[in-house]
């Protein structure tokens, strides 16, 4: 029966009438009641309940093209005076709709423009990493806490190939393979085995830069993420430095951007502060030098990294992390943009 299937979809493929009434056989023919394929619906029922399920897709498939072209051909054909069927060239083309890029790859592509304009020059890395350079080139202790099953995805009983935590990993590998100086951006997706909630989810994505060369200092830091800030979120945006802490960075820090929502006045977004946390950063350590085999006492260097779930969340006013993954095209259409 899926032969005769076969055969009857040939058929309704190559069609091409000469004239209306030949359009009108055709319907006939295939779609009446007395049609090739009603005659295939009626063989269907004395199919086992198997051959039912296969063979019912088939006929389906094949009653709706066939009703699809037979619409089309008369659409797309007119009448002559001498019953001729001609293309009707006047007619508007079909439209088709286009797509929009996802807000992540949006925020993402403009976080990158930002910094390319720096300088800086993005790199890639697998996500697939060893621990070496996920964690110990970091200056990661052995006894740290991200190195807990709770947070990392182990991939190999000894523990020592996982799915990276951060893009750091892909700096620790350009420091060892690269002479300064260094300016680098790792964009990418990072995993950790977290409860999926409105803020959190065991796939993410992140941005992380990196500067190594002669006499940088903090302030060369602090100038450069103050640029970032303004050409993400508009000129009037301030930032402010905390101490924080980083096992590969010393002196280390998080940075909060004014609310965009509020100017700085305080409101639930920013719970009443007039900030919001949006990347940690600090200077490399000089231990992180000396493990990739840079001279620390002539090269110093900073980095940055920010989560590009967080910043789309900021710029658009998103509130459940969720929605990014979730394929709903009612949200994804939201965003449509030359980026």
């Amino acid at each position: 029966m899926i032969q005769r299937i076969k055969e009857l979809q040939k058929l309704v493929e190559e069609f091409s009438p000469v004239n209306i009434a030949e359009i009108e056989e055709f319907r006939l023919k295939f779609l009446s009641k007395k049609g090739l394929i009603t005659e295939l619906f009626n063989d269907f029922r004395t199919l086992n309940p198997e051959e039912k399920k296969i063979v019912g897709v088939e006929i389906n498939k094949l009653k709706q093209f066939t009703t699809d072209k037979l619409n089309e051909l008369k659409s797309s054909l007119v009448v002559s005076d001498n019953s001729e069927v001609e293309l009707d060239l006047s007619r508007p083309g079909d439209s088709f709709k286009l797509g929009t890029r996802h807000p992540i790859s949006i925020v993402r592509n403009e976080i990158i423009s930002i910094f390319t304009r720096l300088g800086f020059v993005v790199g890639d890395g697998a996500e697939i990493e060893d621990d070496d350079h996920n964690f110990s080139k970091l200056n990661f202790p052995d006894d740290h806490p991200a190195r807990d099953m709770q947070d990392t995805f182990f991939i190999s009983s000894d523990m020592n190939v996982l799915l990276r935590t951060h893009t750091s990993s892909v700096q620790a590998h350009e420091m060892s393979e690269l002479k300064p100086p260094i300016r680098s951006l790792a964009p990418g997706r990072v995993y950790r085995n977290e409860a999926i909630s409105a803020r959190a989810h065991c796939l993410f994505h992140q941005i992380e830069g990196l500067y190594v060369d002669k006499n940088v200092s903090f302030a060369d830091l602090k100038q450069t993420l103050d640029y970032f800030a303004k050409e993400m979120f508009g000129e009037k945006t301030k930032i402010r430095l905390r101490p924080s802490y980083f096992p590969f960075t010393e002196p280390s820090a998080e940075v909060d951007v004014s609310c965009t929502l509020c100017g700085g006045k305080g409101c639930n977004v920013c719970k009443e502060t007039g900030w919001l946390e949006i990347l940690g950063c600090g200077m490399v350590d000089p231990n992180v030098f000396e493990t990739a085999g840079i001279d620390p006492n002539v090269y110093s260097g900073f980095a940055f990294g920010m989560g590009i779930e967080r910043i789309t969340m900021l710029k658009y006013g998103i509130k459940d992390l969720r929605l990014f993954f979730e394929n709903d095209l009612r949200f994804l259409e939201q965003f449509n943009t030359a980026y």
